[in-house]
């Protein structure tokens, strides 16, 4: 566990890095076509892929994302897996049945792949919280294989809801139809609203695999602004440093 935990508004919050390495050949481009109109020096994008364990007062755990999964997951055609988020769990003295809440920030399979084990949920006393709007475009690999496991567990969200005390979830679509943050007093966890230090001195840097890029950009503007406002702390899921000081 190389990343230490904050105290964020009472609650302890837990980088947990379950993977580091580069997007695979399947769908790595140039960095000029990842994100067009950035002046980036053509260099490998290493990726760290993190989730956050969040600790409240009371003792409940909520886990934000889960990760690439095992090495059959549907992430294994791109990312490095198997991942070690159930390891990064355990080093946090943490297991997978101790989870009372996963908040799912979109369906890309490295941030909900590690959600099932072996066609089971991992977290299996855990509300698994999804946008509506994410729900309703689900498909293929991550529909059968992730969702359907776990519909059982399913909490579906429209915009913004507190999903566990303290712990709210927003809407802030783009990257994906349904794609949300989570918020815990100034802290903000922000899925894939930003994957590139160079969007966070220019929002309006697209990225190639955004939805619907006008959105994302538009979408990345807004809660920036008002989170730079805040002078929030950005949890963020791909940066090499989980935490950034806005």
């Amino acid at each position: 566990m190389p990343h230490q935990p904050r105290i964020i508004a009472g609650v302890e919050v837990t980088p947990l890095c379950d993977a580091v390495g580069p997007m695979g050949e399947t769908i790595r481009r140039p960095l000029a076509e990842m994100f067009p109109g950035a002046a980036l020096r053509e260099e490998p994008w290493i990726l760290h892929f993190h989730c956050y364990l969040l600790r409240d007062p009371a003792g409940r755990l909520t886990l934000v994302d889960t990760g690439i999964g095992p090495a059959d997951s549907p992430a294994s055609s791109w990312a490095p897996v198997p991942g070690t988020l159930t390891a990064e769990l355990a080093a946090a003295g943490v297991a997978p049945a101790d989870v009372d809440t996963v908040i799912l920030t979109h369906l890309h399979s490295d941030h909900a792949s590690g959600a099932v084990a072996d066609g089971r949920p991992l977290f299996e006393n855990a509300r698994h919280v999804l946008q509506q709007a994410e729900f309703d475009v689900a498909q293929g690999a991550m529909l059968d294989r992730i969702l359907t496991p776990i519909k059982g567990q399913l909490h579906v969200v429209d915009g913004q809801a507190e999903v566990s005390p303290g712990v709210h979830v927003h809407l802030a679509a783009g990257h994906t139809p349904g794609h949300q943050i989570a918020r815990v007093g100034e802290l903000a966890i922000t899925g894939d609203l930003v994957l590139h230090l160079a969007q966070l001195s220019d929002p309006s840097v697209r990225y190639l695999y955004d939805d619907d890029q006008d959105q994302a950009a538009a979408t990345r503007a807004e809660v920036l602004d008002a989170l730079r406002a805040e002078h929030a702390v950005l949890a963020t899921a791909h940066f090499s440093d989980p935490f950034v000081q806005l």
